[in-house]
Formats: structure tokens, C-alpha cells, sequence
């Protein structure tokens, strides 16, 4: 039997994700056959932004030797539910905020500062654009992409310690309300 229970420590997620304003539309799980590596994708958005423009996408990366290491370390213990589980094992969870291409973009420099504002040291944020030509003659559409790249200390989930999560799902609504309020001036909405 598994010491970790990785699919209810994502149901959790998610419903801990709605407890902090998000909802849920989508949820994939992806397992490789040769290494058992995991993958588990789901699709988020803040309440305020059910009509777009912004989208959220959450991954959770299983390692499964970082998941082995610490189900042997926990087996070590002499009482497993008394003593403290080992830390250092980690997986990368991701949160990705995309937005359609827009016909204003802000400046990345001037955005990323503003986002390392708003995320804080908790919550960093990779920003990044790509520009995309339709013919030669077309002028660039650009789409941001932010990303930010949390370990998720698997003595947490042994501990079900859903406390952990919360400045971050805080910081990713801010985040998200953040783009939010800037999306109609870039798309030229407004």
C-alpha cells in the first residue's frame, strides 16, 4: 500500500483551490508506461473570469523515485504516526496563466516587476511572450505566458497538511486578478 495517496492530494487540491475563489473545469492524469513518472493536469480560473480572457493551468509532477525514497524513509520510522516524516523529497507543482493573443501588449520588463510585486518572494513569476506571424506581411500577435514553480514538500501531503497550500493559492489569486484587470487594456476592450 502506498504511504502517499497522490490522487486524493489533488481532489484536496482542487477543493482547496475552490475554497480560495478558483473553479475547476478540467482534470487529466497522464502515467508513462516505461518509468511510472506521473503527471496530473487541471484547469482553473478565477471566479471572476469565467468568460476569459485569462486561463489557468495547475500540474503536479510525480517523480516516482522521489516518491519511493520516501515511502522507504517513512517505513525506516519506528512509529510512523507518531514521529516526524522525513523532508527533502519534492514534487514541482506549476501553475501557467496563459492569455490569448493581444493586440497591446504590456512591456515584459514592466509586468514581470509588477508580478514579482504581486506574488512576492512566496510566489515567483516567470514571464515570458511569444510572437506568432500569420503571413510575412502581418504584423506580430503576441501572447504572454507566466509561469511560477512551487516544491511541494511530500511531508506535507503525508501529513494531509492543507495549510501549506494556502498563501499559495492566495498569492495565485492575486496573480490572477492581477491579469484580470489589466486583460481589457491589452486586448483593447476598453
Amino acid at each position: 500500500m502506498a504511504v502517499i495517496d497522490v490522487a486524493g492530494f489533488v481532489a484536496d487540491l482542487k477543493g482547496h483551490a475552490v475554497d480560495h475563489g478558483f473553479h475547476v473545469h478540467d482534470e487529466r492524469h497522464f502515467v508513462e508506461t516505461y518509468s511510472l513518472r506521473q503527471l496530473w493536469e487541471v484547469d482553473l480560473h478565477p471566479e471572476e473570469a469565467c468568460n476569459g480572457p485569462i486561463d489557468l493551468h495547475l500540474s503536479l509532477e510525480v517523480d516516482p523515485r522521489a516518491l519511493l525514497g520516501f515511502e522507504d524513509e517513512v517505513l525506516k520510522l519506528d512509529d510512523p504516526d507518531e514521529d516526524d516524516p522525513p523532508t527533502g523529497f519534492t514534487f514541482p507543482l506549476l501553475f501557467t496563466w496563459t492569455l490569448p493573443p493581444l493586440p497591446h501588449p504590456p512591456d515584459l520588463l514592466v509586468l514581470a516587476t509588477e508580478l514579482a510585486g504581486v506574488g512576492g518572494m512566496s510566489l515567483p513569476v516567470e514571464v515570458s511572450a511569444i510572437d506568432s506571424f500569420a503571413s510575412v506581411t502581418d504584423a506580430p500577435e503576441r501572447s504572454l505566458s507566466m509561469v511560477t514553480r512551487i516544491p511541494i514538500d511530500l511531508a506535507d501531503i503525508y501529513l494531509a497538511n492543507e495549510k501549506a497550500f494556502c498563501d499559495t493559492l492566495d498569492r495565485c489569486s492575486d496573480v490572477s486578478l492581477f491579469l484580470l484587470e489589466r486583460a481589457d487594456t491589452w486586448l483593447g476592450d476598453s
